[in-house]
């Protein structure tokens, strides 16, 4: 039977987030990773967080009235939209649900017009992977997802402190250096929740972290940006924090100040896609 789908309310937080708990839990214990959602409560909060934000669209999938799944869509930039997380009951994987909430994600991108879509998977599961494949996705980055103890760490020349609004400008100039756009509603937001930092170096903001963690991304104009706001971070937050694994300078100074790789992923893009030219941490999403 094919689903209904009509777009989430906040009222679909319990039962979203229980399938997404379920079926990520599913998936990683079945090959051996740890969960990226600990708790059912922590995946439900992260749903009805999504479900009454309105930067983000959720599409729900549904069957004889009862939800089957859901996906959502990160639409707080013009320019590029994150995907994620997509869930489907385990009761009802491997029956087009899954196809059909990407299909109609992707209906929804084109028709707001938006140049560039974007998520993150884990490698491991190959039938997600195949899938986005299928759909146009290309692959873009194999991301190791790293955890350990803060580093408590400085860069000599490379200052870290909190970011404030009045840096915005110059932190949404340096991600458009980076990546061709810019971030700049993720980055307000990061503010305002006081988790975001700059670093400085020769007098000049040359990066920025809205997090260390696995919802934040990070960019600078060198590997020593991103290694003076990897230092600086009092922890990495979820299941920590997301790098490129052909970063190999800064991958071998996280593992030789301890730090340890959790689980591989993988960044796809469809649309426009610029190659980095910098260093960046992407976030789970893009």
């Amino acid at each position: 039977m094919d689903p209904k789908l009509r777009v989430g309310v906040t009222g679909d937080a319990e039962r979203c987030g229980v399938i997404c708990y379920e079926a990520f839990k599913g998936i990683s214990e079945a090959h051996g990773f740890p969960l990226d959602f600990p708790s059912t409560d922590i995946a439900v909060a992260t749903l009805k967080e999504r479900l009454s934000h309105p930067g983000y669209h959720v599409i729900v999938a549904e069957i004889d009235g009862r939800i089957m799944g859901s996906n959502v869509l990160d639409e707080r930039s013009t320019t590029i939209t994150g995907l994620g997380p997509i869930t489907v009951d385990p009761s009802a994987q491997n029956r087009t649900i899954g196809r059909q909430l990407m299909q109609a994600a992707l209906r929804r991108v084109a028709e707001r017009r938006v140049p560039g879509l974007r998520l993150v998977q884990s490698t491991f599961h190959r039938r997600s992977f195949s899938l986005y494949t299928k759909l146009g996705f290309e692959t873009r980055e194999l991301l190791v997802n790293l955890q350990g103890p803060a580093l408590s760490l400085r860069v000599p020349g490379h200052a870290v402190r909190p970011a404030t609004t009045a840096d915005v400008d110059a932190c949404d100039a340096v991600c458009r250096r980076v990546h061709g756009h810019d971030r700049h509603g993720e980055l307000i937001e990061a503010i305002g929740q006081r988790t975001a930092t700059v670093v400085e170096h020769d007098g000049r903001i040359t990066g920025y972290a809205t997090m260390i963690g696995f919802i934040g991304h990070a960019v600078g104009e060198s590997n020593a940006d991103l290694k003076a706001l990897i230092g600086s971070a009092r922890a990495f937050m979820g299941p920590g924090f997301l790098l490129p694994a052909r970063n190999g300078d800064v991958f071998r100074w996280c593992l030789d100040h301890g730090l340890r790789v959790v689980q591989p992923l993988t960044l796809m893009s469809l649309g426009l896609y610029n190659e980095p030219r910098g260093a960046f941490l992407p976030s789970i999403l893009f």
